[in-house]
């Protein structure tokens, strides 16, 4: 099948123009917040994902609904295809960032932690795992590992056959897995751990920070060159904790520091003078930190203060 080529339907008799748009409509509001993680799971970008959705919406509003056998597949695939397009050019983009580049974080519900796959696929150190994948294999790895579509469904979306599509799956799955977290922790463990994370950061205590960090810990920060971050990683727990202590930034104001549910997991929103400075999203290893990630870039930003529904 040709890439650019929208998927079939079924031959049936076409709405009228005011039907047909409503019932689109319909379709698509029904299987918004769906096609929005899809294309947030590619892309790692809510700026990027929402411009995807644009994009499906024009597509999918040209199509007469009632000739669709499966409208959430249908959509799948279109969003999908738009996402790869968006995909390959965010790659070039990144080539010219200053700095490391980070997923932008987003503002969830309390529940999303409930579906352990779902936000574990959404955390910013899976998302960061994800960005290893080349575009296809990251297709092919969300579309099969976090929303279950078979194997015919997938290979129309990504424009290859159904046996190329298995073995593109078995790779980025064994390629994920070696550098996937391992074991995912309880919500429960999390909040303590991050609670204790705050607790540190806020009081400067170096040697509670040693204890809650592993002794390989990888910082990064994003400010996208437009604030002031980590230019490269820094690794190890006694710079980490050094680095946190000083007050990451050395803002100059006052500084607060308070708890907020970041991508599916507890993080911490950073606020200086009252605005918000950044965000600390943590990965967590065997009840340690082993992953710190500070975004301070303010186009990355917009979504840290109002929730963003993901789902499955």
């Amino acid at each position: 099948m040709d890439e650019q080529s929208e998927p079939t339907t079924d031959t049936a008799e076409p709405l009228g123009r005011a039907d047909r748009v409503d019932s689109a409509t319909q379709a698509f509001v029904a299987h918004r917040n769906l096609l929005f993680t899809v294309a947030y799971e590619m892309l790692g970008s809510a700026t990027d994902a929402e411009d995807v959705l644009q994009e499906t919406w024009l597509r999918w509003v040209g199509v007469d609904p009632g000739t669709v056998r499966d409208r959430r597949a249908y959509l799948v695939r279109i969003v999908t295809r738009q996402a790869l397009d968006r995909l390959r050019a965010l790659g070039r983009r990144k080539e010219s960032y200053v700095g490391p580049w980070l997923p932008e974080p987003l503002l969830t519900a309390p529940d999303v932690a409930d579906d352990v796959e779902l936000a574990e696929s959404v955390s910013m150190a899976m998302l960061l795992v994800l960005e290893t994948l080349a575009p296809t294999e990251r297709a092919v790895f969300v579309l099969r590992e976090v929303f279950d579509l078979d194997y015919d469904e997938i290979a129309e979306a990504v424009a290859k056959t159904p046996a190329a599509v298995r073995q593109i799956a078995h790779r980025a799955r064994a390629h994920v897995a070696a550098r996937r977290p391992r074991g995912t922790p309880s919500p429960a463990e999390t909040r303590a751990v991050v609670q204790a994370f705050r607790q540190a950061v806020e009081t400067g205590d170096l040697q509670r920070l040693l204890d809650i960090l592993a002794p390989d810990v990888v910082a990064l920060s994003d400010g996208g060159g437009v604030r002031q971050a980590l230019l490269r990683p820094v690794v190890g727990a006694g710079k980490v904790a050094r680095l946190v202590t000083l007050g990451w930034y050395r803002p100059h104001g006052r500084r607060s520091v308070e708890p907020i549910q970041l991508n599916g997991s507890p993080a911490l929103l950073v606020r200086l003078d009252g605005e918000v400075d950044g965000v600390l999203a943590v990965r967590i290893e065997n009840g340690r930190i082993t992953g710190l990630y500070g975004v301070r870039n303010p186009e990355k930003l917009s979504r840290v203060e109002r929730e963003t529904a993901v789902s499955r």
